[in-house]
Parts: C-alpha cells; sequence; structure tokens
C-alpha cells in the first residue's frame, strides 16, 4: 500500500472521533484500488487513480466528510442528494462514527464504479459561460464610433463578452441622447486605453 507521509500527520492533527473513521475510509480506497495515488490538495487527503482525482476525505471539528470527484456521472444521484442536504462536500453525509458509513460493500463499489470513469477517460462537462450563449448586439452608432477610432476597435475586440456587455449596456442605458453621447465619448477614451467599463473599482 503505497501511503503519503502527509495524510498520516493529518490524520494524527485530526479529532479522537476522526482518526478511525479516516483510517477505514483509506483502507478502502486501497483495498479497492491497488493503484491508487495519495496526495494532499487544498489542505485534505485526495486519492488520484491515473492521474486524475478520483475521492477525497476531510475531519472538521465535529465530524468528517467523503466525496467523489466525479458523483455527478455516477449511477446512485443520492450521493448529490446527500451533500446538498447537508450542505457540505462529502457525499456521505456527516460522518461522525463509523455506524455513519455505507457498508464496506458498498463504498468499494462506489470507489470501484469511480475508477472506471476514470478508466475510460470520462471528463467532467464543463459549465457553459452564460456570456457566450448570449448574443452580444452592439448598436450602429457604437459601432460608427469604433470604426473612427482605431485603437478603441482593437482594444474592444479584444475585450470578453461580458467586458463588451458592460460598455454596451451602460451607453444605451442613458437616458437622454447627450448623457449618451458623453459616455459613448468617455467609453471610447477608455477603450483606447485597454481600460474595462469598472476600471476603477479593480483592485491593483
Amino acid at each position: 500500500m503505497k501511503t503519503d507521509k502527509r495524510i498520516d500527520a493529518y490524520i494524527l492533527k485530526s479529532q479522537a472521533f476522526a482518526q478511525p473513521v479516516l483510517n477505514h475510509l483509506r483502507a478502502l480506497v486501497h483495498a479497492a484500488c491497488a493503484d491508487v495515488e495519495e496526495t494532499i490538495k487544498w489542505g485534505f487527503p485526495h486519492f488520484d487513480y491515473k492521474v486524475e482525482m478520483m475521492c477525497s476525505m476531510a475531519a472538521f471539528k465535529e465530524h468528517c466528510v467523503f466525496g467523489f470527484w466525479k458523483a455527478g456521472l455516477m449511477k446512485d444521484k443520492s450521493l448529490l442528494a446527500v451533500a446538498k442536504s447537508e450542505i457540505a462536500m462529502g457525499h456521505f453525509g456527516k460522518i461522525r462514527s463509523l455506524n455513519d458509513l455505507p457498508s464496506d460493500k458498498k463504498i468499494i463499489a462506489y470507489i470501484q464504479e469511480a475508477m472506471k470513469l476514470n478508466d475510460e477517460g470520462i471528463k467532467i462537462p464543463k459549465k457553459e459561460n452564460p456570456d457566450s450563449q448570449k448574443e452580444l448586439l452592439i448598436p450602429d452608432y457604437f459601432l460608427k464610433e469604433l470604426k473612427q477610432h482605431k485603437p478603441a476597435q482593437k482594444a474592444f475586440d479584444a475585450f470578453s463578452p461580458s467586458c463588451k456587455r458592460e460598455y454596451i449596456e451602460w451607453i444605451v442605458d442613458a437616458k437622454t441622447e447627450a448623457t449618451r453621447m458623453k459616455r459613448m465619448t468617455q467609453a471610447i477614451e477608455w477603450i483606447s486605453e485597454g481600460k474595462k467599463r469598472h476600471w476603477k473599482y479593480e483592485r491593483i
């Protein structure tokens, strides 16, 4: 069993109630997956397989948690339901003793399913950026103004959709023509300098 000394130290520093739970979960992971690799990520124990995260565990003052990286792709959707109901990052709820764990057989089956997902190279679907789905409509009058200021045109084209949208909404929301022209002039100046709409509030 290949182990990471950092996880040994993590378990030893955990509360007394947590140590047998963590040791048991660790042993089950190794029993189910001979090629598992132990590591520490984000300050708590992780178990990787085929160079991908598979599952993890953590201990807190009054409970432990255990979860699967690809739980959303696993057959048993109750894993996610439990995590949401407990408002915790684990998929077995808040574990305070060995009695709170599912049977060893069930845990091993979960681990083997997680292994299979890594074996097959199945990835967690990336969340789509809402900005990329929403069509960006640039008013003709603003496009015309940009064309007359090449530096601004170049900088604006390089902006992300969200940055572009902030400027467009600011200009379009003007209540009067005079305000709109004033905002457009200011926008051209800032954009030419590569500044975002809310550049004044950005942390340096």
